[in-house]
């Protein structure tokens, strides 16, 4: 039978360490049930009294329950507080953690003659969550009930009634964007939506005003579907609409977070762009790949929320950022005209998304389980961010940061004309994979730099990896 301790007084002993405050209070816990002095049904102190008996701030001791929570060694339940779950103890017994542990491992890159390979290597790849952050409990939760339904019969344009539904809400709440089940569309990938639209606005062998640098993968899609990405120098505030010309079909542009750059779209521009489409009739394609992550700054309302957008913007989410690629999952708001033709356009393609898939992602939107796992996210995206930034400064100082307030990467400014590929190269070979920004460049000039993926990279080693990245600077430059 499952025990309640009538006191909630907890006497942790936290592990020495480098580690995360967050990470070593959750050890502790773990190490209290391995112990015995927890079993399941033992209920945890609430985070304010632990945080007071352990003079640190509450904020560590939330992300630590946070963490139990996502490992499965707690469950919190409202009017009950935080309790030990069932099977915890064997778990703790058989050593498995509440978070994985950073270890080494051995490169197979090679190498120059006399250098050392790297003991380490950290993918700074942009573009990828980290997908330890997600509660196996609430995905867990979320798979049981979309396999608990029938088998869909249909996964088609107008199939996915529970996702859209969901996903109006969302978007309401996050982006400010108020929408009705019916007009969203769910695809699989964000490919796909640019592929539909081309066919649904008559695209092809057209003009589209495209960000200079940009997302390589939408450009290629484009590209393959018989667009014209039209180069657009984009500045500090991103894409200016005085670019863009009369022979433009449309625009696509990222203005929560400028991919790779990382502007933030300013009102004046969001309200230029959307004039611009009214009178040429364009089409605006408003790819939000990581709308939901901020820091130190407000969010801006998508450019489809502004007065006007919804008759020439095409709003594009995807799941990728937020949750996981592996879920191929995206969703599609077009402009009310062209709400059918991208339908028949999917249809006619085939192209659709896999409904248990879709369900799955519903029954994790409505369970409020999106909204605690963004909240997570957030919050340990942040850390990282700020210990990356504050470990680049130290060591790499007089180098410019940019699209630090926002999204999961950051871009270290280089000189114009210095051969970021080559520095590339070389802190690839000492184990630090970070792709160099004239690579997200159509042409043979532009911005050069490197384009710094933080989501999964610990605090405790940003200090390592800016200090390889500074190095790798120094030979460089000589």
């Amino acid at each position: 039978m499952a025990r309640h301790s009538p006191e909630l007084n907890l006497t942790l002993r936290l592990p020495v360490g480098e580690s995360p405050l967050r990470h070593r209070i959750a050890e502790a816990v773990v190490e209290q049930i391995r112990v015995g002095r927890l079993g399941p049904g033992d209920a945890l102190p609430s985070t304010r009294m632990l945080a007071a008996d352990l003079g640190v701030a509450r904020t560590s001791v939330v992300e630590a329950y946070d963490e139990l929570g996502a490992a499965g060694y707690v469950v919190a339940r409202p009017g009950s507080g935080t309790r030990i779950a069932a099977g915890a103890d064997s778990a703790a017994a058989a050593g498995a953690a509440s978070h994985v542990r950073p270890t080494a491992a051995v490169t197979a890159v090679p190498h120059a003659s006399g250098q050392r390979p790297p003991t380490w290597t950290w993918d700074l790849t942009p573009g990828h969550p980290d997908t330890a952050l997600i509660s196996t409990t609430d995905w867990r939760r979320a798979w049981r009930a979309a396999a608990a339904v029938p088998v869909p019969a249909s996964s088609g344009p107008e199939a996915h009634a529970e996702l859209r539904l969901a996903l109006a809400g969302h978007l309401r709440r996050t982006r400010g964007i108020v929408t009705e089940p019916d007009e969203l569309v769910i695809v699989p990938g964000v490919a796909s939506a640019l592929r539909a639209l081309t066919a649904a606005a008559g695209l092809v062998g057209r003009d589209v005003a495209f960000e200079e640098p940009g997302y390589v993968e939408a450009r290629r899609v484009l590209q393959l579907a018989g667009v014209r990405p039209r180069p657009v120098a984009v500045d500090v505030d991103g894409l200016d609409p005085a670019a863009l010309r009369e022979t433009d079909a449309g625009v696509y542009c990222t203005p929560a977070h400028q991919y790779p750059l990382g502007a933030r779209l300013p009102v004046s521009r969001r309200a230029g762009l959307v004039a611009w489409a009214v009178e040429s009739g364009g089409l605006l394609i408003e790819d939000d790949y990581d709308g939901e992550f901020r820091y130190d700054v407000s969010a801006l309302p998508a450019l489809r929320s502004v007065d006007g957008g919804r008759d020439c913007v095409a709003y594009i989410g995807t799941a990728s950022k937020v949750v996981t690629p592996s879920l191929r999952l995206a969703w599609l708001l077009p402009p009310r005209h062209l709400r059918d033709p991208v339908a028949q356009a999917l249809a006619f393609s085939g192209e659709s998304a896999c409904a248990v898939t879709a369900l799955a992602l519903a029954r994790f939107i409505e369970s409020g389980a999106l909204t605690r796992h963004l909240a997570k996210a957030s919050r340990t995206y942040s850390a990282r961010r700020s210990a990356l930034v504050d470990a680049l400064r130290r060591h790499c100082a007089g180098v410019g940061l940019a699209g630090v307030e926002a999204g999961l990467h950051l871009v270290v400014r280089l000189p114009d004309g210095t051969d970021d590929s080559a520095i590339s190269a070389a802190l690839r070979r000492r184990g630090v994979t970070v792709p160099p920004l004239s690579s997200f460049v159509a042409g043979p000039d532009g911005p050069r730099g490197l384009v710094c993926g933080y989501a999964c990279l610990p605090e405790t080693r940003a200090d390592e990896v800016a200090a390889v990245v500074a190095d790798a600077l120094r030979r460089h430059f000589g």
